[in-house]
């Protein structure tokens, strides 16, 4: 355990929307389900407004607000920054945080471009060396069939990764007259549907298999030009007026690639397909069976043992909610089902409990600089007519005093997920 352990862990979160909403939640609830070796304390709220601010700490249970995220950095009663803004401010607060000396999550995708994700993995080595310690927010990552998934291909229960499929579909962009909003605008999200959802589904490659994406052939589309200036704001969606201006990314993201290990690998991100609210689909094929994840059943992981005799084989429903499953001890009796704002709960539980114990979690930094490298490949496959293009080598700033260590694009395996108490 590190010094600190067992001192409350004191938490600013810049950014009160959506995203801010998620975390909220996390950080309410681990320490009530959770048996945790430092209490979060939910210090201070960060927004625009004056009057916006405080009413969402009031409403989602922080101690105050603020409106100046870099009076908050320096703060002394603060240890942790939880950054959920739109991707172009990440950069600037998360390095300023990490000099400062605070612990850094930051939500996906870690940044808006390849530069700025390796000035921060950069930041982060550098704070790591001090002992401040910094976490991208991929929660998916943190869903009990996802993990356990994870779980049985590190066994050998499907054999060699032979083939990866991965689909994460949306339809709250389909109505052309939805308005236009941050997430379409590329000087605020960095990207649309690659790097919002799809940032996801790379993610989730890395983490089954094991292995990084090592290349791609990529297609994006804007599917609709421009929109309705919004005139109000309703979670993702909401009402526009008669004024209209351009979508300036990408609708639809469509890719191929390929795995460290020569698996192939295929990537759809769209916000465009009408009925399908929030389907993250990952489908993995071995030699030896097969593993599949919906989102939209998301208690459930398919399972195929392509060892089992044909007359009684087929695909088994595994219902994740067994005590022995990750993070499900510590909640409801089996069969009583967890959601999306779990996952969260369970970010939290994995990233003080590394704080405490002074141990870099993960999605690290430097998995976020991976999802980063694929997304510009993909941008970089796109603009030359969808050729195969290489994912830029992986690489950590080296340490001064040492030679540069062969890199690789194999995932290091995390910590265990929390079994519950």
């Amino acid at each position: 355990m590190s010094e600190a352990a067992g001192r409350p862990l004191r938490v600013a979160m810049v950014g009160h929307a959506f995203m801010g909403r998620a975390h909220s939640q996390g950080w309410r609830g681990a320490p009530r389900i959770f048996d945790l070796p430092r209490e979060p304390v939910m210090q201070v709220l960060v927004g625009r407004s004056p009057e916006r601010s405080a009413e969402a700490a009031r409403h989602l249970g922080w101690a105050e607000a603020e409106t100046d995220w870099r009076r908050v950095v320096e703060r002394d009663d603060v240890d942790l920054v939880d950054i959920c803004t739109p991707g172009d401010t990440h950069a600037e607060i998360a390095t300023a945080a990490l000099a400062a000396g605070k612990h850094v999550l930051v939500e996906k995708p870690m940044a808006n471009t390849l530069a700025e994700a390796e000035l921060m993995a950069g930041a982060a080595a550098d704070a790591a060396a001090r002992g401040v310690l910094s976490m991208v927010g991929f929660t998916y990552r943190r869903v009990p069939a996802v993990a356990l998934a994870r779980e049985l291909v590190a066994e050998g229960r499907i054999g060699e990764v032979r083939q990866v499929r991965c689909q994460y579909l949306q339809d709250w962009l389909a109505d052309e007259s939805t308005p236009l909003s941050w997430r379409t605008d590329k000087a605020k999200a960095g990207s649309g549907a690659l790097g919002d959802i799809g940032a996801h589904i790379v993610d989730l490659a890395h983490f089954i298999t094991g292995q990084r994406v090592a290349g791609v052939s990529g297609r994006l589309d804007t599917l609709v030009t421009e929109r309705p200036v919004a005139e109000s704001f309703a979670g993702l969606s909401g009402k526009g007026g008669s004024e209209r201006g351009p979508v300036t990314v990408d609708d639809v993201a469509m890719f191929t690639g390929e795995l460290a290990g020569g698996a192939p690998a295929v990537f759809e991100a769209t916000r465009f397909a009408w009925g399908r609210k929030n389907a993250l689909r990952i489908e993995v094929n071995g030699s030896a069976g097969s593993l599949a994840f919906d989102f939209e059943d998301m208690n459930v992981l398919n399972y195929y043992d392509a060892r089992e005799p044909a007359r009684t084989g087929g695909f088994r429903r595994i219902v994740v909610t067994e005590p022995d499953h990750p993070y499900v001890g510590s909640w409801w009796p089996p069969g009583h089902g967890l959601g999306y704002e779990h996952g969260f709960v369970h970010q939290v539980v994995d990233l003080v409990r590394a704080v405490a114990a002074g141990e870099q979690p993960t999605p690290s930094f430097d998995d976020g600089l991976a999802v980063q490298r694929v997304l510009d490949a993909v941008e970089r496959s796109h603009r030359n007519r969808s050729t195969y293009t290489e994912v830029a080598e992986h690489r950590r700033p080296a340490d001064a005093s040492a030679a540069p260590a062969e890199r690789t694009h194999d995932v290091p395996a995390p910590a265990g997920p929390s079994r519950g108490e």
